[in-house]
């Protein structure tokens, strides 16, 4: 095997675009695994589709350089390697153009959203990044306030309105984060901001946030996963991401301007994008998430470990069939008990090795939106949502469990169950939070009587 690095000088699989011919027209905020197995392959795809060039991607990581270390000595190349029932296969991505960290230089992230030349802007950060409350923008967040009182913004929030703020134009934003109705929430607090700020700029009327949907399992690279990589490439790769397959973007046709086809790379552009990410968020989102908590309490290491264990299958199964699927309305082309079934197929992949504590990360902030709609959903049909409840009550026991736990709200989370064992009191502990529980599901007797029996029932197994 070469010893070299993946380079534009060091080529062995190259691009199927030309990275030296694209131009920047896209940021993007939140360089992560995600983005780069799956809307920065969805732009390259369209641009092989359509020989644009205008559509290369300039990629901001909000935290640590790691990303950009990685990438800057490949001129911005990395491969994607994916790992499906067959053989591993790689491809070489050349459309990020550019690489930022915000922390280094949050001015030169505000003058790329401002550049002429970008039209569309998207997003990647979790739902953590956002800094959002239950019903808009965490004004009380320290580093919303400081951003509000001028310093160069490090906020997602913030650098959004810095670069709208010196834009003479339109911008298109579109969040890709698991959030309900992520474009409409997204305005809300870039509007939040601004209306704190005391002053709206003209061109942020015009500016669009279309919803999304996104959907591909990418499991965090292993060394494994680069010496495969490197076995198939001939050279050295310390950006490769693994990636599952299967690829899904659904966007809402609602622009400001110019944008790339992505429909022409795979993605789907509809007028209505909620019936698409309710049954992702409930369906694959929910299910994932259980199978995170529950595997990880049997001391299952993958997502896959946890899918081959016959009783959390069968869980798993009953979640979508009886708690979800009630709540539903499939949008036009998709068949409900299919896409469940192949969300179980997808998990059950024994080449992604997707660790339940990495599905398990920031509990907190998923459970109301992957979990929470759909027991208030059954709760306001008068039915007993015990699957879903489980699936809470999991979430309740790993908490407990876990003495490193990897949430924002951690702190909250501990103190709150802090000397207290016994089940009905974690359950009141934790469903006294109101930052992940509204006063509905904390008031119904239902709901809390599912979650003594379930979180009994685990810590009498654990």
């Amino acid at each position: 095997m070469n010893s070299s690095r993946l380079s534009l000088a060091n080529l062995p699989v190259a691009p199927e675009v030309d990275p030296h011919s694209l131009s920047v027209g896209i940021v993007h905020l939140g360089l992560g695994a995600f983005h780069r197995a799956h809307q920065a392959v969805v732009t390259e795809r369209a641009a092989v589709a359509t020989g644009e060039t205008r559509w290369g991607i300039a990629g901001v990581s909000q935290r640590s350089a790691t990303v950009r270390d990685q990438l800057a000595p490949q001129d911005g190349l990395y491969s994607v390697l994916e790992r499906g029932l067959g053989d591993p296969t790689v491809q070489v991505i050349g459309s990020i153009r550019d690489v930022l960290t915000a922390p280094e230089d949050p001015d030169a992230v505000v003058a790329r959203i401002a550049d002429p030349a970008v039209t569309v802007v998207t997003l990647t950060v979790t739902e953590k990044g956002y800094r959002a409350t239950g019903t808009g923008l965490n004004l009380d967040d320290p580093e919303i306030q400081a951003d509000l009182t001028g310093r160069p913004p490090r906020t997602v929030v913030g650098q959004l309105a810095a670069g709208i703020a010196r834009r003479d134009e339109p911008l298109t934003i579109v969040s890709c984060d698991n959030l309900v109705a992520n474009g409409p929430f997204l305005r809300k607090l870039v509007t939040d901001y601004f209306d704190a700020l005391g002053k709206i700029p003209e061109t942020f009327e015009a500016t669009r946030f279309p919803a999304s949907m996104v959907d591909r399992i990418v499991p965090a690279t292993t060394e494994d996963d680069r010496a495969e990589a490197a076995r198939l490439l001939g050279v050295r790769d310390e950006a490769v991401v693994v990636a599952e397959p299967f690829l899904q973007w659904v966007i809402e046709n609602d622009f400001a301007g110019d944008r790339p086809a992505w429909e022409r790379g795979g993605a789907v552009l509809t007028a209505d994008v909620a019936p698409w990410e309710q049954a992702k968020l409930r369906m694959l989102n929910a299910t994932h998430s259980m199978l995170a908590y529950l595997g990880a309490l049997r001391g299952y290491e993958t997502i896959a470990e946890a899918v081959r264990d016959e009783e959390l299958s069968r869980l798993s199964q009953a979640l979508m069939t009886d708690d979800v699927v009630p709540t539903l309305t499939p949008p036009d082309g998709l068949d409900l008990a299919a896409y469940g079934a192949s969300v179980l197929e997808r998990f059950a992949n024994p080449a992604l090795k997707h660790r339940t504590r990495q599905v398990a990360m920031d509990g907190s902030v998923k459970l109301p939106v992957r979990m929470l709609g759909t027991v208030r959903d059954r709760l306001a049909a008068g039915a007993e949502p015990r699957t879903i409840s489980l699936a809470v009550a999991a979430w309740m026991v790993y908490v407990l469990r876990t003495p490193d736990l990897d949430d924002p709200q951690a702190d909250k989370l501990k103190a709150a169950i802090a000397a207290v064992s016994e089940p009905a009191k974690v359950v009141d502990a934790l469903l006294a939070v109101d930052s992940v529980f509204t006063p509905d599901l904390r008031d119904s007797a239902v709901f809390r009587d599912l979650l003594v029996e379930h979180v009994s029932s685990l810590l009498a197994g654990s």
